[in-house]
């Protein structure tokens, strides 16, 4: 054999077991992060499965609508303004504590 190619294979092999263990630690250390994405997955789910039946959420807006039109309002204001105060809150809190 070259030794030019045994030097490439040997190379190669090492390259590929220093792979190895650095997805084995990648793995070990990405465990806690299990539950986020996880948590992740299953609102990607539920978007795909609410893209897929729309007439379950525009039903559910009907029902809200006619049941109690001034509720709903009510209650889409609070959460318009729970959002902005989440979004300002959250950019303070990215501008005064660096990552």
């Amino acid at each position: 054999m070259n030794p030019t190619t045994l030097e490439l294979a040997l190379k190669k092999q090492r390259l590929q077991i220093a792979s190895d263990a650095l997805r084995a630690d990648f793995g070990r250390y990405a465990a806690g992060l299990a539950p986020a994405f996880t948590g992740a997955d299953l609102a990607v789910d539920a978007a795909h499965w609410l893209r897929r039946h729309p007439q379950v959420v525009m039903g559910a807006a009907v029902a809200l609508v006619v049941a109690r039109p001034k509720r709903v309002w009510r209650w889409a204001r609070r959460a318009f303004f729970g959002w902005q105060a989440w979004r300002k809150l959250s950019d303070l809190l990215e501008r005064r504590l660096p990552a």
